[in-house]
Parts: structure tokens; sequence; C-alpha cells
């Protein structure tokens, strides 16, 4: 059986109402189908039309930006040629067009004015187009004695206009603007000045356009342009008058060398825009072109925009609109599924509502979690924002204050917890901060507790960085290390007392000597007093004032032995001050040298007059070189009188500076050279063996060093080195 008689036997089994309602359907399917179909050409020519509207306008805007550039690139030397051509050289160089010494101030002077003015030439022809003089004499294509009688801006200006030409150089061979004006003397035209520009920076600025712009001249050649290869070449067919104008004149180079472009144009009426098909690099690409006339250079500027911006959008708009038909026709569907999504919705939503109860607890746990961490620190952690607004403080920071979390959190600086005595610091440690500069190895503050006690601590501040990486603060770690600093305190104290006693045990050690020292004075004053007694009686006036300016003299030498031992003895807070340690070491001597006496040592001293300053403690830096004297006096003592020596020094040395105590003695025994400097070690059976450990701190106190070597010959030498005062 045929498909005809098959169809044939169904067919009368189909009613005839549902068969015209099925046909009515599909006429309907077809007609929306149709319909829709021409909404989406529609839509696509609406939008090509609008998108090339759109680049036009661009391009318009483009154009008048580029106009502008081309105008003002002209204008701004537009002057310099008539300018030049005023210049009393100028005129006479025409006069004497051989007098040496006249060019070579021409060619001088039109050097300096190119120079300044950014050209790339500037120079004078004659009447008959030779050049004279340019500011490129020097060069290897120098313009001079060149003849341009056959250049367009020689021809306008001989004839009294101002010139303006583009084109290739005869001599170099490099385009560029050409301005010229005549040179006037007794309303007679003798020569003409010229400037040549090369446009670089419009080119360059040109060569980095996404699509091409081009200038051409009155015959449709391209002057300059973002295309190289469409340069000197021709836009549309030269007549035979054109061909021989460019020969003359040579304006893109030699006969001939002008070269047509396969150019196709399509232009539509009102439309100021047009379609331009071209090739470049081997590629034949479209534009939408828009032309500008330059009536003052004789130029037309075209900027040209890519069409596949117009495709783009016609096709992006067909394909919107096809989805919006699609979506039409799929809205249907999505109203028949609705009903089960919905159900499924209300399925999800209340698993959902389960999961987010369920993390609800995992995060209450963990923020119980991190707060009892917190709240077990000892050191504080306080969180600030880029503003220095305080917005977190743990409860050990708030315990170190003594103030409550809600008293920290939100409080702005002025903290209330800064210490009053220190506020314009603690701004600045505070600008440091929030502004990054903070050291890493921290800050030391000092605060104010609530019940009025400091409180100083150590900051340590790092950048307090968001999920999203982004910096919203600053968080900073803050120790209390005030019992610290009170033990530093109390062994300070504790040094200066060990210090003061060493000085006080040091000043009885001379004690016997100090007393002959001064009883030597006192003797000497009995024995003037009972002179003076004598001579009163007698009358003798001028011996009697003699006995009294000696009584006077021993009095004051008295004192100054007091007072030294005063100076030593007394206790006092350290005061770091410039000090001159040939002073110190003259004060030394002075002071000791009675005890030095006594044991028959001499002493020898190799001082630097030109030593700088040290800045330290004069009386410490004393103490040092007394005992230092005094450990060398009594190493002396099993050696001959006749060689107790002692020789003490000063240097200067590579930025520091450095006073030395070599004794003649027997040296420094080699198992006591490792701890010599240590507390309680000591050679001498009554001694404490605390000396050189005082010495030692008080020289590293000071920022310096001390040691000891053997000494060539025997005995030892002890060497402070201290840096110098900035």
């Amino acid at each position: 059986m045929s498909i005809v008689e098959s169809a044939s036997l169904v067919r009368p089994h189909m009613p005839r109402s549902a068969a015209i309602d099925r046909g009515r359907r599909f006429a309907a399917w077809a007609l929306a189908v149709c319909a829709g179909l021409a909404l989406v050409w529609a839509a696509g020519q609406w939008a090509a039309q609008r998108e090339a509207k759109a680049l036009t306008d661009a391009m318009q805007r483009s154009i008048e930006v580029h106009a502008v550039g081309l105008r003002g690139a002209t204008a701004r030397y537009s002057y310099l040629p008539a300018i030049v051509a005023q210049h009393p050289e100028v005129p006479a160089l025409l006069q004497n067009p051989r007098d040496s010494a006249r060019i070579e101030r021409t060619n001088r002077y039109l050097e300096v004015v190119n120079r300044r003015a950014d050209a790339d030439a500037l120079y004078l022809m004659d009447a008959g187009g030779l050049t004279l003089a340019a500011s490129n004499w020097n060069d290897a294509q120098s313009f001079v004695g060149q003849v341009y009688a056959n250049r367009p801006y020689f021809i306008d200006a001989r004839a009294g206009r101002s010139g303006l030409f583009y084109g290739v150089g005869q001599t170099t061979g490099i385009p560029g603007l050409f301005i010229s004006a005549p040179v006037r003397q007794e309303e007679r035209i003798v020569g003409v000045v010229a400037v040549k520009l090369g446009l670089k920076a419009i080119t360059t600025a040109w060569a980095q356009a996404r699509d091409p712009i081009v200038v051409t001249d009155e015959r449709g050649i391209v002057v300059i342009g973002s295309v190289p290869g469409w340069n000197y070449r021709a836009t549309r067919p030269l007549s035979a008058d054109d061909e021989r104008w460019l020969c003359v004149h040579q304006q893109y180079g030699t006969c001939g060398s002008v070269k047509p472009l396969d150019w196709q144009v399509r232009r539509t009426a009102g439309d100021p825009a047009y379609r331009l098909r071209a090739t470049i690099d081997g590629r034949t690409r479209e534009w939408l072109a828009l032309d500008e006339v330059l009536p003052e250079l004789g130029w037309t500027l075209t900027v040209m925009s890519d069409t596949a911006a117009v495709a783009f959008a016609r096709r992006m708009a067909w394909v919107l609109a096809a989805l919006a038909l699609a979506a039409l026709l799929l809205g249907t569907l999505y109203w028949r599924l609705r009903e089960r999504r919905v159900h499924e919705l209300r399925q999800t939503g209340a698993e959902l509502e389960r999961r987010v109860a369920e993390r609800t607890g995992e995060l209450q746990e963990a923020h119980a979690f991190r707060q009892a961490m917190e709240d077990s620190l000892i050191v504080g952690m306080r969180a600030r924002d880029l503003d220095g607004r305080i917005i977190y403080a743990n409860r050990a920071f708030c315990d170190m204050l003594g103030l409550r979390e809600d008293e920290v959190v939100g409080a702005m600086p002025p903290y209330t917890f800064w210490h009053p005595d220190e506020i314009e610091r603690q701004w600045q440690l505070h600008n440091a901060a929030i502004t990054g500069r903070a050291p890493r190895t921290g800050t030391e503050h000092r605060f104010r507790h609530r019940d009025g006690r400091d409180v100083i601590a150590m900051v340590y501040t790092a950048p307090l960085i968001d999920g999203q990486g982004r910096h919203t603060g600053w968080m900073s770690s803050v120790v209390d290390i005030t019992a610290g600093k009170r033990a530093e305190e109390r062994q300070r104290q504790q040094n200066e007392q060990l210090q003061h006693a060493a000085r006080l045990a040091s000043v009885g050690e001379m004690a016997s000597t100090l007393a002959h020292e001064l009883n030597q004075p006192l003797m000497a004053m009995s024995n003037f007093a009972g002179a003076a007694r004598a001579f009163s009686a007698q009358g003798k006036a001028d011996v009697l004032a003699d006995c009294l300016d000696g009584i006077r003299a021993q009095a004051q030498r008295a004192r100054e032995v007091i007072d030294r031992v005063r100076e030593m003895a007394r206790r006092r807070s350290t005061v770091f001050a410039p000090v001159a340690l040939n002073e110190v070491v003259g004060n030394v001597l002075a002071l000791v040298g009675p005890e030095l006496r006594r044991h028959q040592v001499s002493v020898g001293t190799v001082l630097d007059d030109s030593l700088p300053l040290v800045n330290g403690d004069r009386i410490l830096l004393e103490q040092v070189l007394v005992n230092l004297l005094l450990n060398a006096m009594q190493a002396l003592d099993a050696v001959p009188s006749a060689q107790r020596r002692i020789e003490v020094g000063t240097a200067r040395d590579d930025g520091r500076v450095r006073f030395s105590v070599a004794d003649h003695g027997p040296g420094v025994p080699a198992a006591a050279a490792e701890r010599l400097f240590e507390p309680f070690n000591t050679t001498r059976p009554q001694g404490l063996g605390l000396g050189l450990s005082i010495c030692r701190t008080i020289v590293e106190s000071h920022g310096g060093r001390i040691g000891h070597a053997p000494r060539d010959g025997g005995g030892a030498v002890f060497t402070v080195e201290l840096p110098i005062e900035k």
C-alpha cells in the first residue's frame, strides 16, 4: 500500500474541527515566528544605525581634537620666519652675501633661534633661492649653498605672501612642513626666510591610534598619517597637470613617485560619514570615515573607525532579540514548571534553615572558644581602624589600664589612658603607627592607670587585613613591662651605689697620702703665720704682705686637694655631657699624683691635642682612669723603684677615641686573663675583685669597650675606646 493510500485511510478518522484548529494554530505560530524574525531584523538594523551614529559622534570629537593639534603646530611657528626676517643681520647679509663674518654671525643666530623654537631647520635664501645661512650650517646635510627656487613656499614668499608647504626635503629626503616669509628692504623683496617642522609629535601620537588617521592635500595625496604605507600615495587619480606640478616642485620626491591607493568609497546622501574599504598589510578592511577640511593649511583631515563595532552591534541586537523571543517562548514552559519548582523550593528552604541553624551553632561555639582564648591571654590586644578609632580590646588590655571594655572601644585619640606628661610623644607614636611607620621591634609607651599609677608597656603594631585582603586598620599587642622597668631602675641604683662605694674605696686607699698632701700646705701656712707675726712686730709691711700671699696660696692648694677628693667621693646621678678626655687625664693625675709619688712611680703622658669630645659622665670616666692607674701602681710594688713607670696616652682611631694605661710590671697571669673583668675576680689578697668589673660596666654604659693586652717589654696595657660625640 502506498503512503497516499495510508493517509487517505487515516484522514477520515480525524475530526474536521480538530484539523481546522490545528491548522489555525500552525498558521498563528508561523505568523508569530515571521513577526519575530522581522522584529529581530529590525532590531539589528536599529542597533547598527545607532552604533554608526555613536561612532560618527566620536569621530567628530576626535577630528576636532586632531584639527586643533595640526592648527596649533603650524600656528606656533607661523610668526617665526617673519620675526627672523626683521633681524638686522638678515637684510645686511642679503646686501653683502660674500661677507664671511656676517655669514657666521647669521648662521649662529639662526642656530640659537632654531634651538629655542625646537624646529627642524631655519634658513635664509636670497632672491634667487640660494641658501646663504642656515641653522644646520655645521651639519653634513646643511642647507647652505642649496637652491630652493622651485619650491612653492619660496615662490609664494618671493611674491610677497606667507608660504606654507609640506613635502619631502630636497637635501635631506626627510619630509616636513615648510613655512616662509619674505625679507623686505625699502619695499623690495630681497630674500626669503623659511622654517622646517617635522611634525614628529603628531605622527608619533597618531601611530598609537587604533584606527587610521590621515591628512591629504588638495590633490588627494596622503601627506601624513598613522599608516606608513599610505604616505605620499594618491587617494584618487591624478590629472596630467597634477603630475607635471609634482614633477616640477618635487613635493614628494622624484617624478612619478606618487602611486595610487586602492580606496573604495561608498557615500550616503545626507550622511557626513562614509564607508571606506582599503588594504593594510595585505588585509582588506572597511572603516567608517569622516573628513574635516582645513582651508588655512590646504589639507583635509580624515579620521576612520573600524565598522566591526557596527557589525558587532547588529549581531548582538539579533542575538538579544532572538533570546528575547526564546525567553517568551520559554515563558509558558516556566509557568507550567512553576508549581513544581515552588514545592521544591519549600523543601530546599526547610533544609537550608536546618543547615543555617547548625552553622550558627558552630559559629557560636567558635566565638565562645575564641573569647575564652582571648580572655586567657596576659598580653593586651588592641585593634584600631584607619582613622585611629579603637574597634577592639581584649580583657588583658582593659585590666592593664583598669578600664572597662565600653570605655576603651570606640575611643578616638587622644585616649584617656595616655599619660598627661607625654601627650605630644603619644601623638607622634600614634601617627607613626597608623601610617605604617611603627618599628617592628616595638615602641615603649607610658600609660596612666585609672588609679593614677604609671603603666610602662611595649606596643607591637601590624596591619589588620580582612578576609578580602583589604587593609582595614592596625592590630597591636601590648606587653606590660612595668615590673621589668622597676627592676632595671633598682639595678641602676645598685650600680650607682656600687660605683660610689668603689670611688670611696679608691679615696680610702689614698687616705694617708691625701693626709700628707694636706699636711704640707697646713705646715706651710703655720710657718707663714709665725713669720707674719714677727714681721708685723718689726713693722715690715712689704715682707708681711708676702707672708699673707703665701698663706693664701697654701690655703688655695689645700682647697684644691679637698675639692678633688670631695668631687670623687660624693654620691650623684649619672649626667652625660660633652667631655674632653685630655682634661679627664689631667684631673685624675692631679688627684692620684701624691699617691704615685709616695710609691715612687713616674708617669709619662702622650696626649693627642686634636682629640674630639665624647658624650659621657666626667666623674665616671675619671673613676675608670683612677681604677686603672691604682691597679697599675699596685702591679709595680714588686718592681725596683727605678723601673716603676706608667704611660698614659690618648688617641683617635677610626671614628672612636681611646685612652690607655700601660705599666712596666709583671703583667697579667694567663690563668686570670680570661676572667679579668668578672666580678669578685682578683689576684690581690685584700682585693674585692670589683674594680675592673665596675670599669667595664661604666665603659659599656657609654657605648664603648675596655680590653687589655701584654705590653712589649713586660707589663700590661689597658685600653678604653669610646664613641665620638655627634
